[in-house]
């Protein structure tokens, strides 16, 4: 999944609005910019397959430390001792920005489960794998993406304010650039070089983040 996780990432500010919204994108798609690092690293792999889901071209051929249930467990749980400890030392007894940015981490993998192929591990690569397919039927994948972000997109208008004319329209303005790329990508050729691609999903994904960091800071 792609601007699905933009969605649940947006919604998550209602629980608390003292969280900033760049560090849920992070934590949202940290799994995916763990993974680029990693195919960059030569540790994990992917390939390009024309044809092998209707959505796209991608087989995630080998990435157990990053998509595994069990390292997608492991990530929520750091991410929550992170915060956890930066709360204490801040003096505050608050969980709840720990407990929300790890969920955040988590939903990677439940949200991935729905459009993957058969190719998310439970454990090590050889464990049994999961995955519905929903990228096989691309209208109904992009639609469900589509739905979630505008949904979420709705919640984080409803629970913040707009405090400059940038912060009422650029959200707005930038989900709409999302979907956008979202349906492009189904009409581009096939990357022709992983490396390249992984160093463009890296760069795209801290661009994204630090875009909604700004726009977050224009609402109140």
């Amino acid at each position: 999944m792609f601007i699905g996780h933009y969605g649940v990432a947006l919604a998550a500010k209602k629980v608390d609005k003292n969280i900033s919204l760049g560090l849920l994108f992070f934590a949202t798609q940290f799994v995916d910019i763990l993974f680029f690092v990693l195919i960059l690293m030569g540790i994990e792999r992917m390939s390009i397959v024309p044809g092998i889901t209707a959505a796209n071209p991608l087989d995630f051929t080998y990435y157990p430390y990053s998509h595994s249930l069990t390292a997608s467990l492991l990530w929520a749980g750091l991410f929550f001792v992170v915060f956890k400890i930066t709360s204490s030392i801040s003096g505050s007894r608050n969980n709840r920005i720990a407990l929300v940015v790890a969920a955040i981490v988590l939903s990677h993998f439940f949200l991935d489960v729905i459009v993957h192929r058969p190719d998310l591990p439970l454990f090590g690569d050889d464990s049994y794998k999961l995955g519905l397919g929903l990228w096989n039927y691309v209208i109904s994948s992009s639609l469900i993406e589509i739905l979630i972000l505008v949904a979420g997109l709705w919640l984080y208008l409803k629970s913040t304010k707009s405090i400059t004319f940038g912060g009422k329209y650029g959200m707005i303005i930038f989900a709409v650039f999302l979907i956008m790329m979202q349906m492009a990508s189904l009409f581009m050729p096939p990357p022709p070089d992983i490396r390249g691609f992984a160093t463009f999903g890296l760069v795209y994904q801290l661009m994204v983040v630090g875009v909604v960091s700004w726009l977050d800071r224009k609402r109140g």
